[in-house]
């Protein structure tokens, strides 16, 4: 199954208006990219942690889904440990690169804040589906009708995208030109095949948005929605978590000392 495809879950969220799910996402990322430290991030990682039970999602999906960030966080912290802003003593040296008490806290605040960022918003919609999504922007949230169809069809076309590399891949394979040319060949296969699937895509492009002004989805008329999407209290307790976790991260990194507004 693909990475794409919306997860039927069990839990509470599952059932919760995805618009609420996008609101509450946003609230904790906004909170937590207003400061780098790592309490704010720490705190707001345990209460995820705690919540995340209720999202419905099996260990195993729950590691597929977020195995982008767990290559993502390592490889930061790495990165800004040695290039990051020194302070501090200094623990390595070699070169260019050094290592030191600050770059080493601001290397774990990266770290953790990826991961407070990134885990629930990738578990909150691993349970909505794009058209359920689509139907919120339009009916709770009044956003123009033709920006949020438009946008659905474009992520519908993503899972297609996918498919036609593999297919590209697979022919180019049966014409056996994919296993030749050592690295350099390799590189120039995978330009040649980008710009065929980036031709495939302009075209599938063209004929869709034919076919959606053909329908009347150009039209800045109101419009009718086949599934009424509602917003009640059940979505109301999803982004209220939302703010407290946000809040109670805030207020843990001023009482600690460790706040530092990043507009500031």
């Amino acid at each position: 199954m693909s990475v794409l495809t919306p997860i039927v879950a069990s839990g509470a969220v599952g059932r919760v208006n995805p618009v609420a799910k996008l609101l509450a996402a946003v609230v904790l990322a906004v909170a937590l990219l207003l400061s780098i430290d790592w309490v704010s991030a720490g705190t707001a990682l345990v209460l995820e942690a705690l919540l995340l039970p209720f999202a419905g999602l099996s260990a195993r999906q729950l590691l597929t889904r977020t195995a982008p960030l767990w290559i993502a966080a390592p490889t930061s912290v790495v990165a800004v440990a040695l290039y990051g802003r020194d302070g501090g003593a200094t623990l390595l040296q070699l070169g260019f690169v050094s290592v030191t008490d600050g770059s080493l806290a601001l290397a774990g605040a990266i770290g953790l804040r990826i991961l407070a960022v990134g885990i629930p918003g990738i578990v909150l919609f691993a349970t909505t589906d794009p058209t359920d999504l689509a139907d919120g922007l339009g009916q709770v949230l009044r956003l123009p009708s033709r920006f949020v169809l438009g946008g659905l069809a474009g992520l519908r076309l993503v899972g297609l995208f996918m498919d036609d590399w593999r297919q590209l891949a697979l022919a180019r394979r049966a014409r056996g030109v994919a296993d030749s040319g050592g690295p350099i060949g390799a590189l120039r296969r995978f330009g040649q095949q980008a710009f065929a699937l980036l031709v495939l895509s302009v075209r599938r492009g063209s004929k869709l948005a034919t076919a959606m002004e053909a329908k009347g989805f150009g039209s800045d008329r109101p419009r009718t929605w086949a599934r009424p999407s509602t917003f009640g209290a059940r979505d109301a307790a999803l982004v209220g978590i939302g703010v407290v976790v946000a809040a109670a991260a805030v207020t843990a990194a001023v009482l600690a000392g460790t706040w530092a507004f990043v507009l500031g």
